[in-house]
């Protein structure tokens, strides 16, 4: 009994995917440490890092509920796609993820309203949060099950970066700044090719399912044509950072992944798009160069608030 026990709370965490809640930290912090030198607040930088990675784990734990369908139709699913696998090869019922995801979401919500109500603009705060929590239920949940309608990349790309980033600098600012637009930019494209790249090995499945990712409506080989573009925007509007006034330790810190980024390119163009024995690596250093990227950034913040 207790055996069976520890093993079903072992499953649920991997249907959370954990490790995951690192990059969502990360971005978070993007946005804390563009706020400026000095923390306004640490408590309510905590309270928010909270309400982001709550609002991390319900998506995780719907995405496996609302996806089980297409999870169960992929024959080629890899360590960074294809869902926890935790349904599908039946060590929990379909249902503990969507109560899970409710759970999640509903603490997600209640910390929201703690956060807006501590904030320096509680209407604002309450307005980006609120909004950024709809999306992650939606990105796979009703009523617009977003990636399963072509929207999921753009989606994923403004949301998981992007609004993680705004809400930790604005939690802390009570205010949205153009330092903060401009540093989420290049974070939002590569999380774009990020998708891109882990949604290649679900195309079989997810065609099955009547799945419409990007990849799917346009094909695997215009999709990863996409991905390598995003990945060279995202380099090539670096030097548009500085002149918006980003600090130039912020906008040059994303160059030490490029290498990853030039590597990424290049075996996209040479066919490893169609090649399921490197689709796992592909989704590995994408990840890896968008979270890299991010890191990156939170140290020039650092750097260039420590230089002043």
């Amino acid at each position: 009994m207790v055996t069976n026990w520890l093993a079903s709370t072992i499953d649920l965490i991997k249907l959370g995917r954990p490790l995951h809640l690192i990059g969502g930290a990360i971005f978070y912090g993007v946005g804390v440490a563009a706020a400026g030198s000095t923390l306004r607040d640490g408590g309510l930088a905590l309270l928010g890092l909270a309400t982001a990675l709550s609002a991390q784990l319900m998506n995780h734990y719907s995405n496996d509920y609302f996806d089980h369908d297409a999870d169960l139709a992929n024959p080629t699913p890899t360590r960074w796609s294809g869902g926890s696998r935790v349904l599908p090869a039946g060590r929990l019922p379909a249902q503990a993820a969507l109560a899970a995801a409710i759970g999640w979401g509903t603490l997600a919500i209640i910390l929201a309203v703690l956060s807006a109500a501590r904030s320096p603009n509680p209407a604002l705060s309450a307005g980006v949060l609120g909004l950024a929590i709809a999306l992650a239920w939606v990105y796979s949940g009703p009523p617009l099950y977003l990636h399963r309608r072509g929207w999921g990349e753009a989606t994923g790309a403004v949301l998981v970066p992007g609004m993680t980033a705004l809400a930790g600098f604005m939690l802390q600012t009570g205010t949205i700044q153009p330092i903060i637009i401009l540093a989420i930019i290049p974070l939002c494209l590569l999380q774009f090719a990020m998708l891109v790249a882990v949604s290649l090995p679900d195309v079989a499945g997810d065609r099955v399912v009547g799945k419409r990712t990007l990849a799917v409506i346009v094909g695997p080989q215009r999709a990863a044509q996409w991905q390598t573009i995003a990945i060279g925007a995202a380099f090539a509007i670096l030097p548009l950072l500085i002149l918006g006034g980003v600090p130039w330790p912020v906008a040059v810190g994303p160059l030490a992944t490029a290498p990853i980024g030039l590597w990424l390119i290049s075996r996209l163009r040479a066919g490893a798009w169609a090649e399921p024995a490197a689709w796992d690596g592909l989704g590995f250093w994408s990840i890896g160069q968008l979270v890299g990227s991010a890191g990156m950034m939170v140290l020039g913040f650092v750097l260039s608030a420590w230089s002043q």
